[in-house]
């Protein structure tokens, strides 16, 4: 049994791809039991955000299919288009993964911070439901333990770049004065927080929040003397709207392209710029079709991205050898742990010979034998019980040519030290 980490992200597949992998917050518990008795799994944990669909678990070899098969059959996707797009990761490799990807280093917005949050979030689903308590549980911990050095000890996360943020700056290149602009955000989550915070700092005066909880909408948009409506306004606000930004997880689009047809109506035509962050997307792409429609999608803010991330190579580097140093320390870890087990057998075994011959002893003493004869016997007969099956074991090696044993004993007992019992 070793550690894995399969998943698909925005380097191995497209969002058509994505968003069909992409797994609903009300569903992630019973797909983690699903999972466990798909694949006969003791632990596990899902990560299912726009940019990646990932699972950590603790399987052998053949998990990797088996997961596979499993997601393709939750999903109603071909499990070779799967397997075309995933990667798999064991052991320290699948350490390292984790805590890039908790670090940010390998989202789409080199150091973004939310993925940490997400990342929590899915641990705490999966420890909720008793499903990541033991190799797994250490694994998150020192995972993020990691994310945190690289946010303290570096400059990773100073500039403001997310997804978030290259949405708006798309939005000013199209908007010579933001400050006119009336923004429409659908969703209330923290991508759309945020959104609302870099509509807020370049200018934006007008923003409206839409959203299925009316409560949760108010809360985001008194925070940016915003407005809050139902989505089931949406088609009244959006003649009004000169920026849309969407980012629900909702399964199926809110916005079609009929109701932004009315809307392009009654603007007489004047364009609608357009961002859907969401995976599974919140507009229907038929949207993109019309004239007076600027849409883009989180595959289309890659451009904007980039350009923001060269000011992060240098802290990435840096970023690079705290990670390097956790996950070798994770693993040294791991290694001593699983000495546990044999250290207590061999510490109970030696326990109980010891015992046996303090008995023997004891009786002994109580028919009048010898003290200082008993004593003798006791430390010849402990010598003799506690060294027989290792000299068995290695003379047995002896005779087989296993020299590494041999060299091992040495090891272990120090028989080379030149003060061995002192």
């Amino acid at each position: 049994m070793a550690l894995l980490a399969l998943g698909i992200n925005h380097k191995t597949a497209p969002v058509e791809v994505r968003e069909r992998v992409a797994f609903a917050p009300e569903s992630l518990a019973e797909a983690l039991h699903e999972a466990c008795r798909r694949v006969r799994l003791s632990e596990v944990a899902i990560l299912s955000t726009c940019n990646r669909t990932e699972l950590y678990c603790t399987t052998g070899l053949e998990g990797t299919r088996a997961l596979l098969e499993w997601l393709g059959d939750y999903h109603d996707l071909d499990v070779e288009e799967l397997q075309r797009c995933s990667y798999a990761y064991w052991g320290e490799d699948a350490v390292r993964h984790m805590m890039r990807v908790a670090s940010g280093l390998d989202s789409l917005v080199l150091g973004e911070p939310q993925i940490l949050g997400q990342l929590k979030s899915a641990y705490s689903i999966s420890q909720t439901e008793g499903l990541a308590n033991v190799e797994l549980g250490r694994l998150f911990r020192a995972t993020f333990s990691v994310a945190k050095d690289v946010r303290t000890q570096t400059a990773i996360g100073q500039n403001p770049v997310s997804v978030a943020y290259a949405a708006v700056s798309l939005a000013q290149h199209i908007f010579a004065d933001m400050s006119s602009s009336r923004a429409l955000l659908i969703g209330a989550g923290e991508t759309i927080e945020l959104v609302a915070r870099h509509l807020k700092r370049a200018g934006v005066q007008q923003i409206t929040v839409a959203n299925r909880t009316l409560s949760r909408a108010l809360a985001v948009a008194e925070e940016f003397d915003g407005r809050a409506i139902e989505l089931s306004q949406i088609p009244d606000e959006l003649p009004q709207t000169d920026i849309l930004i969407a980012s629900t997880a909702s399964q199926l689009p809110i916005l079609g392209k009929g109701a932004v047809e009315v809307a392009l109506k009654k603007r007489k035509h004047r364009p609608i710029f357009m961002v859907d962050i969401a995976v599974p997307r919140d507009i229907e792409p038929q949207v993109g079709e019309l004239d007076d429609v600027y849409l883009y999608t989180v595959d289309d803010l890659r451009e904007v991205i980039e350009e923001n991330q060269r000011e992060r190579q240098s802290a990435a580097l840096e970023a690079e050898g705290i990670i390097e140093a956790g996950a070798l320390e994770f693993m040294r870890q791991l290694r001593e742990l699983g000495a546990v087990d044999t250290l207590t057998q061999l510490r109970n075994q030696a326990h109980q010979l010891a015992q046996q011959e303090l008995e023997k002893s004891l009786r002994q003493l109580r028919n009048g034998k010898d003290a200082e004869e008993v004593l003798k016997r006791l430390a010849n007969g402990l010598t003799n019980k506690l060294l027989h099956q290792p000299t068995v074991q290695l003379r047995r090696a002896s005779s087989e040519g296993r020299s590494d044993l041999l060299q091992l004993a040495q090891e272990l007992y120090q028989l080379n030290d030149s003060d061995p019992v002192g």
